[in-house]
């Protein structure tokens, strides 16, 4: 939703060369490797095939890209290439399940496959990739389709990709023969293994991304909700938790989080600020059959929204879910650039630990951090997810920021869709960075054009 984003910025004056932060960025890296003390990899060298520029002595392999053909002759490399995890498969391969968030208007649908379409109306879905050691793609195929706006997602401890749709239309709308607005457990190595059912307990509302409880099996999940009343951040309690790959079909409960005393996470700028016994609510009507969730009535006490929120994962005992922004002329409470709140399940307590604002002078990471993830070394990488030139942007433990990777595919033929012209191009965001599970290799996609990254080098 990039373009959308950049729109509403400019529109609210909110763009700027550098978004700076402040906050415990010790918070974001529990349970894992402490950070080894470097401070980045140097400059970017400019790539002279012109698609990825790198630190020198880091190298890329393009695995994909949009618009060729599948290795399994379904069809073509869809279009948005988003949200996606790796998992270890058999002697040292590697699993890539990868999000398509393609609406009606996408370019290049998901190619609708016999017993992996949900609906033969929708054009997201996931694509899965398996490759060798060396990062050689064996195979390349549909792992879903017939979904819709297939944005993030998250793994579970299982081995299973969990795909999130970003909407909410139902049957009859954009010519949808299905409801849309769910959750779909994918398996990469075995994609008939989970099919296309919809996991209808975890609810029907603008879906971003998940994080699961490795020892509780309660599914976090995050509303990316752009309108007012924004999107709320919900616990599941399956039935069957930890059960493998089907257990959330089993069903479960959808809650969502109330802050006692505040409705709107935004008017939170004060990082540390912390709120002891969080309360969850079950939520009325997780199927929206009216009414959206964050429409309904969870009583006199009302519940807690959130502007964008995007990213969640799990890290040490803690669920981690971030803000991407807050624009007050679009309805919040306040503004910021992006927030990083930690929930501990244990004390019910939950902290702002980052915040991304325009309040000092620092240049990195730049404007709308996105997707995140923790890499295997210590530290953090964020893509950018903003205007002009896009990057990941590696964070260290200590709070030193430094480029890792950028864009170097400018866009021309879809200029006026991402805001750009031949003459001041845009560049496609950056998504679905992750690592493999041995640590020696990033992925990553680009947007816009569709391009699917391995990112090899002297990793520290």
């Amino acid at each position: 939703m990039s373009a959308t984003r950049r729109q509403v910025l400019a529109r609210t004056g909110a763009l700027s060369a550098g978004i700076a932060f402040t906050g415990a960025f010790s918070e974001l890296f529990a349970g894992t490797a402490a950070a080894r003390g470097h401070s980045g990899y140097g400059p970017l060298v400019p790539d002279p095939a012109g698609l990825l520029d790198l630190p020198k002595g880091f190298r890329y392999q393009v695995l994909s890209r949009e618009g060729d053909p599948l290795r399994s002759g379904e069809g073509k490399v869809p279009s948005n290439h988003d949200g996606m995890s790796a998992f270890a498969g058999r002697r040292g391969r590697v699993h890539l399940v990868r999000n398509h968030e393609n609406r009606v208007t996408a370019n290049i649908a998901v190619p609708a496959v016999e017993g992996l379409t949900y609906d033969p109306m929708g054009k997201g879905g996931c694509t899965a990739l398996e490759l060798d050691s060396r990062n050689n793609v064996l195979s390349e195929r549909v792992a879903i389709a017939g979904t819709a706006v297939n944005c993030a997602g998250g793994p579970t401890p299982w081995g299973t990709w969990l795909t999130c749709e970003e909407t909410e239309d139902r049957a009859g709308t954009n010519g949808y023969t299905k409801d849309h607005g769910f959750i779909f457990e994918v398996d990469g190595a075995d994609p008939r293994r989970t099919g296309a059912v919809p996991l209808t307990a975890m609810g029907r509302f603008q879906h971003e991304a998940i994080a699961v409880d490795p020892k509780s099996g309660i599914v976090y999940e995050t509303e990316d909700a752009f309108d007012r009343p924004f999107g709320l951040f919900y616990r599941f309690l399956p039935n069957k938790p930890l059960g493998g790959t089907g257990s959330l079909r089993a069903g479960g409960t959808l809650e969502a989080m109330r802050v006692p005393g505040v409705p709107d996470l935004s008017a939170i700028q004060e990082t540390g600020a912390s709120f002891d016994r969080i309360e969850w609510v079950p939520v009325p009507d997780s199927q929206a059959k009216q009414t959206p969730v964050r429409l309904q009535d969870f009583g006199p006490k009302g519940i807690t929204h959130a502007q964008k929120l995007e990213g969640c994962y799990w890290g040490g005992s803690s669920v981690y879910f971030v803000s991407s922004f807050a624009v007050s002329k679009a309805g919040s409470a306040a503004d910021h650039f992006g927030q990083v709140w930690k929930y501990e399940p244990h004390r019910r307590r939950l902290t702002l630990v980052i915040v991304f604002g325009p309040s000092t002078d620092i240049q990195l990471p730049g404007e709308s951090p996105d997707n995140i993830c923790l890499a295997p070394s210590g530290g953090l990488m964020v893509c950018e997810d903003g205007g002009g030139k896009q990057h990941v942007y590696g964070l260290t433990k200590r709070g030193e920021v430094y480029p890792m990777a950028r864009n170097a595919q400018a866009i021309t033929s879809a200029a006026a869709a991402a805001g750009g012209t031949s003459e001041e191009p845009e560049w496609g965001e950056f998504a679905g960075v992750t690592f493999s599970p041995d640590g020696e290799t990033m992925y990553v996609n680009c947007y816009t054009p569709g391009t699917t990254f391995a990112v090899t080098g002297p990793w520290c």
